[in-house]
């Protein structure tokens, strides 16, 4: 089974990291939590620390169909400043097969990296110039073709179910918002 990587960053917006999370688990997603520091706990924005699965430097990510960034701040400028991440996510984004992700603040790592040039893609607003190359949507979800992108907060339970929907399909997304009650 190919598995679902979560990125975990000091200052990572908790909702929008372990919302998606929870829906993918409940489609029986494998889904894996990632450090990218030493140490598998992470403190969120809010400052409430997780316990990650596993840190970056344990895993090669041979089997990755998601690389997901939650935002946050300074969770995703971290993020950004992890060289490894960076060119997993170059390396990664030229399969079609791989689904990469950010929510809120977190495109301006895709930005930076060259990976939204001629995409549409939405960010938290006050974000979109960290988009280079991307045609902005203000939409709370945007997927153009591998990219999946979410504005914020509110979007990141849509987004997990935008994820089921994709790996497992609509009627299995369906069934997870109606028994979650959205």
């Amino acid at each position: 089974m190919k598995t679902m990587y979560v990125f975990l960053a000091e200052g990572f917006e908790e909702v929008e990291a372990l919302a998606p999370v929870d829906v993918m688990r409940r489609a029986g997603l494998a889904v894996t939590t990632v450090s990218v520091a030493d140490d598998r706990v992470v403190r969120g924005a809010h400052g409430i620390p997780v316990v990650a699965d596993a840190t970056f430097g344990a895993l090669d990510f041979a089997d990755a169909a998601l690389l997901f960034l939650p935002g946050g701040l300074p969770g995703a400028t971290n993020l950004e400043a992890h060289e490894g991440l960076g060119k997993l996510l170059v390396a990664k984004a030229a399969q079609a097969d791989v689904i990469i992700s950010a929510i809120c603040a977190a495109p301006l790592v895709l930005g930076g990296l060259g990976l939204l040039r001629g995409k549409r893609a939405t960010c938290y607003p006050g974000f979109e110039d960290t988009m280079k190359g991307a045609t902005y949507t203000a939409a709370k979800v945007t997927v153009d073709g591998n990219i999946f992108t979410a504005c914020g907060p509110a979007a990141a339970w849509e987004l997990g179910f935008t994820f089921v929907e994709h790996f497992c399909g609509a009627a299995k997304a369906d069934e997870l918002r109606k028994g979650m009650q959205f």
